[in-house]
């Protein structure tokens, strides 16, 4: 730890960026960096990179833990109403304001979060296009059942030599037409936004078995906490079924217990392994950013 806080005093750090699968701690132990840091060196806030921590109103289920953060400014928190459709475009322009916002203060960024696609959009420089809806595609796309939608997208992403590895936007027909739309728009990338070109990347690890535990263990503890009750708080605000499905994992699985499509039991079973999936794929996110020349210094929790 000593070599890390030394490295990111003296060195030329943009940000430094806290990555790791779900449960591993990440969130902590950002907020015990910035506190050193700010008790050693210059005043740090953190910057989300959660693609559902956005969400108002949705704390439980996407694990918020609010508290944690104590005294320590965090962004990207709690910046848009549930039901909406907010995307890895608007993500990237939020994150520049914020991350710029810090610099001009004097203080220093921490990026926390365990998307890797929001992760990259905010530290690798990409440049991102606006995609506006086409409901005349989307029309023509709802028919076709999932199976031809899915090859459907990865055929685009082949075309463009673009490996598909992002599954998690084939957990529902709505998220591969979404996928689609975007791979088939013709648009023009905007003006480069304000964005950290040389980030610290520090992985919190933890061995599968712990992880898997800590995982079924905080589902638990947040079912016990309301997560449900949270889930049909949202529900009886008029959010549809489906918008609450469309954000996966705890929304999905929730919201089809709620509606009566699956029993307590096969909800409870079915959202722990879905999670440890999650988790997995996370894993394997980050290793493949690894692969392509990030690197990561992995830490043990």
């Amino acid at each position: 730890m000593e070599n890390i806080l030394g490295s990111i005093k003296h060195g030329n750090w943009d940000a430094v960026c806290i990555l790791g699968p779900t449960a591993s701690g990440k969130t902590k132990f950002a907020v015990e960096l910035a506190r050193t840091l700010t008790a050693q060196w210059k005043p740090c806030e953190i910057i989300s990179a959660d693609s559902r921590q956005v969400y108002r109103g949705m704390d439980i289920g996407t694990g918020k833990d609010l508290s944690e953060y104590g005294e320590v400014p965090a962004h990207l928190l709690d910046i848009v109403d549930a039901g909406t459709k907010y995307n890895i475009f608007e993500y990237q322009k939020d994150f520049s304001k914020a991350y710029t916002n810090i610099l001009e203060r004097g203080c220093f960024p921490i990026i926390c979060g365990g998307s890797g696609l929001y992760i990259e959009a905010a530290t690798r420089g990409y440049e991102l296009y606006e995609v506006l809806p086409d409901e005349e595609l989307r029309a023509r796309l709802e028919s076709k059942p999932m199976e031809e939608l899915v090859q459907m997208l990865k055929d685009l992403k082949a075309a463009k030599g673009v490996k598909p590895h992002n599954d998690t936007d084939w957990d529902t027909k709505k998220r591969v037409i979404r996928a689609i739309e975007i791979e088939m728009a013709q648009t023009e990338p905007r003006a480069p936004l304000p964005l950290p070109q040389n980030v610290l990347f520090i992985g919190v690890s933890v061995d599968r078995d712990t992880r898997n535990a800590r995982i079924d263990a905080r589902l638990e503890a947040r079912l016990q906490e309301g997560m449900v009750e949270e889930v049909k708080r949202l529900l009886d605000s008029g959010i549809p079924a489906e918008d609450l499905i469309y954000y996966g994992l705890e929304y999905k699985f929730l919201t089809q217990y709620l509606i009566g499509v699956l029993s307590y039991e096969e909800m409870v079973s079915g959202l722990r392994t879905a999670i440890h999936q999650f988790a997995k794929r996370q894993m394997t996110w980050f290793r493949g950013m690894e692969r392509k020349g990030v690197e990561i210094h992995w830490v043990e929790r």
